[in-house]
């Protein structure tokens, strides 16, 4: 692979090294080489990046990305509309085939985006061949992912076993490692119901099985009574409980529960707003921030809302700073001197602390020599972006879909001077736009 010299950006590592106002960064092969104010590379391919803001690759660390061919349809439902309606209704009618193009669309629309890496939470993969579809949707693209096996939520037939009271298929997971493993963009984990969605024995054997795979278990929590209440208690209790865990959510968690997972490690992802549109709540941040933690940040479901992951960063800051200007304000009677999270905080929601979520931290999640060439130009000199006097503000405020230019993954281009390379979209657009009329006609829902 030749390598590549991005000339005269303004760089915003995310690392230690800190910023700089005009740099050059060096790609060989698949990983950063060298990041300083100027690079001497006569055998590399030149990137003249003036005027362009250079960040590290986006990350999405929620998104159930099955759903794409479903754009807008859940705009307008709760989270109780969406179990009955999503779940146990449109759900049900997926082939393959339609996780296979909802997958490669919604991955490449966040390559569009400049997210580089994609936690897929794929909850809707009742046989093998829906996984392996899922999966080589996500292979087609070239985006990071990590694949989030999940299990189907439908409503129980009569005679039926309720999927609460079915553990995770172990088989089907090991069967998915072993047919991956070695792949350097993709890893696989766990979807897991957990203590709010299933029985304890289910929770139990569930979380053991992440625990002895090596993996992450990331769960839903939230969202109604719990069917187990007492079963954070009883999985802490049989040492469970640590930093493979990965709580999505978690609205319905005490404070002293929270300070606890925190102590024990666990992570958190929230999707600000989606939990503001359907009812969760609003977004853990301000809570975790008192225990010295920070979120990672999810779309969660584009059948509700846009798959850009600047604009989640825009709308959890916005959000917690309004729920903290409120409580200076019912406290003290007056504006708050100045704003309690600041725009490079946000930016980190979905950089750093995703690469965290995932425990990739030391390959993603920031500039600097060694780890993985994952970065996004974005074009500073465009009109909605100009003047430039803080460039982290400027893009996690001013930049938009519009402003993404170039994306790298692994140190290839995904996207090139606003446009993506991504083959024949015409004609993928076809298939999608067909899958989601299929499967909404079959529901009822179609207009």
């Amino acid at each position: 692979m030749p390598s590549t010299l991005i000339r005269g950006a303004t760089i915003v590592t995310m690392d230690r090294q800190g910023d700089l106002p005009r740099g050059d960064l060096l790609v060989q092969d698949d990983r950063i080489a060298a990041i300083a104010p100027a690079i001497a590379a006569h055998d590399a391919e030149i990137v003249d990046a003036a005027g362009c803001i250079l960040i590290p690759g986006l990350v999405n660390a929620h998104m159930h990305t099955w759903q794409t061919g479903l754009r807008g349809v859940a705009a307008n439902w709760t989270l109780l509309e969406y179990f009955q309606k999503m779940h146990a209704g449109l759900a049900t009618a997926f082939q393959p085939e339609d996780l296979h193009i909802a997958t490669r669309m919604g991955a490449l629309n966040q390559l569009n985006c400049g997210t580089t890496t994609l936690a897929d939470w794929c909850h809707n993969n009742p046989t093998p061949a829906h996984n392996d579809a899922a999966i080589d949707g996500l292979l087609s693209t070239g985006i990071r992912a990590a694949f989030f096996h999940g299990t189907p939520k439908p409503d129980p037939k009569p005679g039926q076993q309720p999927f609460w009271e079915v553990p995770h298929p172990r088989q089907e997971v090991e069967r998915l490692l072993k047919a991956h493993e070695g792949r350097p963009l993709l890893s696989i984990q766990t979807a897991v119901l957990g203590p709010h969605y299933s029985t304890l024995e289910v929770a139990l054997h569930d979380f053991r099985m992440a625990r002895e795979l090596g993996l992450i278990a990331s769960l839903h929590q939230g969202g109604g009574a719990a069917r187990t209440p007492d079963g954070w208690e009883r999985l802490e209790a049989a040492g469970l409980l640590g930093p493979n865990i990965n709580i999505v959510h978690g609205h319905a968690l005490s404070d002293a529960q929270l300070r606890r997972f925190c102590d024990l490690g666990m992570s958190f992802s929230a999707a600000a707003e989606s939990e503001m549109s359907q009812g969760h709540g609003h977004p853990l941040t301000g809570r975790l921030r008192q225990f010295g933690r920070a979120p990672s940040l999810g779309v969660d479901l584009e059948s509700v809302l846009s798959g850009d992951m600047l604009t989640q960063a825009r709308i959890a800051l916005g959000i917690q700073r309004s729920l903290d200007n409120v409580a200076w304000r019912e406290q003290h009677g007056t504006i708050p001197p100045t704003s309690t999270i600041t725009t490079r905080e946000a930016l980190a929601w979905v950089t750093v602390e995703g690469a965290r979520m995932l425990q990739q931290l030391d390959r993603i999640g920031t500039l600097a020599p060694g780890k993985q060439a994952d970065l996004v130009l974005i074009r500073a000199s465009d009109l909605n972006m100009q003047p430039v006097h803080d460039p982290v503000s400027s893009v996690v405020f001013q930049a938009s879909l519009a402003n993404i230019d170039s994306v790298m993954v692994a140190g290839r281009w995904r996207k090139r001077a606003g446009r993506l390379l991504a083959g024949d979209l015409a004609a993928d657009l076809q298939r999608l736009r067909a899958s989601g009329e299929k499967i909404t006609r079959a529901m009822g829902l179609a207009h």
